[in-house]
């Protein structure tokens, strides 16, 4: 699947901290994919500007990611919470297409 920056530094905010020990391999696994190297970091120029996090856009093209069935659950569970509890944002909103609600297309 692949994946913007914003969706990217979303994903990495939202998977736990905790967990099982095999789900915290796969965990590691998954933020070190969602992570930018060196060129992406040299080309998005990011800024920290106050709590907002600030970067070049339309630098780095979207990243083919392959997320895993357990980190896909976990990303699935988090934003099912978020939508129950009312605290989904904005920036959730592609994520949550993409792992628990497909967007509806009009039938042909």
């Amino acid at each position: 699947m692949k994946f913007n920056v914003l969706e990217r530094l979303v994903m990495l905010n939202l998977l736990p901290k905790e967990g099982s020990f095999a789900n915290l391999k796969l965990l590691r696994v998954a933020r070190e994919a969602l992570s930018f190297d060196e060129k992406e970091n040299k080309a998005l120029k990011f800024k920290q500007v106050g709590e907002q996090l600030n970067w070049e856009d339309n630098v780095v093209a979207d990243k083919e990611i392959q997320v895993g069935e357990v980190v896909s659950q976990m990303l699935k569970k988090e934003l099912k919470k978020l939508n129950e509890s009312e605290k989904l944002l904005e920036e959730h909103f592609s994520l949550y297409e993409k792992f628990v609600e497909p967007p509806l297309h009009p039938v042909e």
